[in-house]
């Protein structure tokens, strides 16, 4: 699918325009048109944002599961990132992040539990069952997801790292939680921030959509958020 294979021409309804041409020539590059449109656009962004073609052959959507956390989305339920490098590139939704908490320090070391650990505990605490997950920063946090059973209603399970990484995606994978993921080692932050950006923008478009409001940590309900809580 490389070499010189002209793309779909439509662009994500949120790219500034200094970025367009990046978009250009990534499609002059790969052809993703055969894919399923959410399942596109996910791995789309995946790859403007790594630089990296494997990515295509490495992610593994299903569209139905893609689809769920769009709507999920769109309902207003609440996004909680794992790192504060993913809290940091979330824009447009509120976002929930615990890992620079003091009581996240204060429960690791009392449960004798990592911080990530401990972060994926407190926010589950806040939000409950119905949450989108984002994780970029680390295996650990996605292993707590599964084992605390938070019922989530979607989980971008992007981690990276050469410990662990790899299997625990295997692990959501075979959990049958909705969700994307990828096969190898790869992932991190800015993999995850896109993924999710690409359903982000789709919720946006649902008729009647809640995406992007609601009250964020510290901030003001009933008002779209424009960047992090």
């Amino acid at each position: 699918m490389l070499g010189g294979v002209t793309g779909p021409t439509f662009l994500p309804p949120d790219v500034p325009a200094p970025e367009e041409e990046s978009y250009r020539v990534l499609r002059s590059r790969i052809d993703l048109s055969r894919l399923p449109v959410l399942s596109r656009d996910v791995t789309e962004r995946v790859i403007h944002a790594s630089a990296d073609f494997d990515y295509y052959t490495d992610l593994a959507c299903d569209e139905e599961s893609l689809a769920a956390g769009v709507y999920a989305l769109a309902a207003g339920a609440p996004v909680i990132a794992d790192s504060a490098m993913v809290a940091a590139g979330i824009t447009g939704s509120p976002v929930i992040s615990k890992i620079a908490d003091s009581l996240t320090t204060r429960l690791a070391r009392t449960a004798a539990i990592s911080r990530a650990a401990a972060a994926v505990r407190l926010a589950f605490g806040d939000v409950g069952p119905g949450g989108v997950w984002v994780v970029g920063g680390g295996a650990e946090s996605l292993a707590e997801i599964l084992a605390r059973r938070v019922e989530p209603a979607f989980v971008v399970g992007l981690p990276a790292g050469f410990v662990g990484a790899a299997e625990v995606k295997d692990a959501l994978r075979a959990s049958g939680l909705r969700s994307v993921s990828n096969m190898s080692e790869k992932g991190g932050p800015a993999v995850a921030v896109a993924a999710f950006s690409a359903l982000l923008a789709h919720a946006l478009a649902v008729k009647g959509s809640r995406a992007g409001w609601g009250p964020a940590v510290g901030g003001r309900g009933g008002e779209p958020a424009a960047g992090n809580g």
